[in-house]
């Protein structure tokens, strides 16, 4: 019903409704808050279990200890090295690779394309994949973790959908000006496009921050170990203790972990609201035709 021609009255759908929503949100903030406020406490409020809403004898005691020891910050500089340019040679890599498999006069386009989308289903495998990557010495460089994903598979396809969208008389004006197809591509296309790489630039980005498993298989050297790997190995094997960092400052395993949990999501709580708007209209746009 409507009150006054201005404001629809709530039904009691209406509060079934925004009770369910609100206790979903509950649901899924409050792991995120909790590891937030047990990176906060004091190793004895820890231990109780007595952290439920908001930290016990708050200090920033494990931050500190973090930054204070080599391990966790050089693994965050080289996760922020990775995905700078990881992503930088995704978008670069799947921008001009979309451009041909957009043209219909190329010749071999329907076989091209079956077989990339084939690889969304096929792969080589670890172990083949592993024995390239040596072949070709990069192992224990930046290289093994940025090249054998250059391009993903649904990327190309949304930038190719989106190159398909767009209107030829953009090409044709450019044609008719004696545009190389090198200029159209980077001088026009490319900017045209920015709302279609902002949304899968944010696939990419999420992708390389959350990568353990490749660096995993191809780095040795555990002072090239990205901030997951590190993760990873304080989560499972218990290094905070074997670093000294637990001893150093009294802390509970559990308070080092989760702060350094909370330092490795800043990055994302930060990208994602400016990313948000060109995530869903860049989806939106690449899936239309004509």
């Amino acid at each position: 019903m409507v009150n006054n021609g201005t404001r629809r009255r709530w039904t009691l759908f209406d509060f079934a409704l925004t009770l369910i929503l609100g206790l979903l949100s509950m649901v899924l903030i409050y792991p995120v808050f909790y590891v937030f406020i047990v990176s906060f406490s004091d190793t004895a409020s820890v231990a109780r279990n007595s952290v439920f809403l908001w930290p016990k004898g708050f200090n920033f005691e494990a931050y500190r200890q973090i930054f204070e020891t080599a391990r966790i910050p050089r693994a965050y500089l080289n996760t922020v090295i990775y995905t700078g340019v990881g992503t930088g040679i995704n978008l670069l890599m799947t921008a001009v690779a979309a451009y041909p498999l957009s043209r219909p006069g190329l010749f071999g386009r329907k076989f091209f394309v079956l077989a990339i989308v084939l690889t969304m289903f096929i792969n080589g495998g670890i172990i083949p994949t592993y024995l390239v990557v040596q072949k070709l010495h990069l192992i224990d460089t930046i290289w093994a973790i940025v090249l054998p994903n250059a391009i993903w598979t649904f990327e190309l396809l949304i930038i190719k959908s989106f190159y398909e969208a767009m209107s030829d008389a953009i090409r044709e004006s450019a044609v008719v000006e004696g545009a190389s197809e090198y200029r159209i591509l980077f001088s026009l296309i490319m900017p045209l496009s920015k709302p279609a790489l902002a949304s899968i630039g944010l696939f990419y980005f999420m992708g390389h921050w959350n990568s353990y498993f490749l660096p995993m298989i191809y780095l040795n050297d555990a002072n090239l170990y990205p901030l997951q790997v590190a993760l990873r190995e304080m989560l499972f094997f218990d290094v905070a203790r074997q670093t000294g960092l637990t001893e150093r400052a009294s802390l509970a395993p559990e308070i080092i972990k989760n702060a350094t949990i909370v330092i490795s999501m800043i990055p994302v709580l930060v990208i994602y609201p400016f990313a948000q708007k060109y995530f869903a209209k860049g989806v939106m746009l690449g899936s239309e035709k004509g």
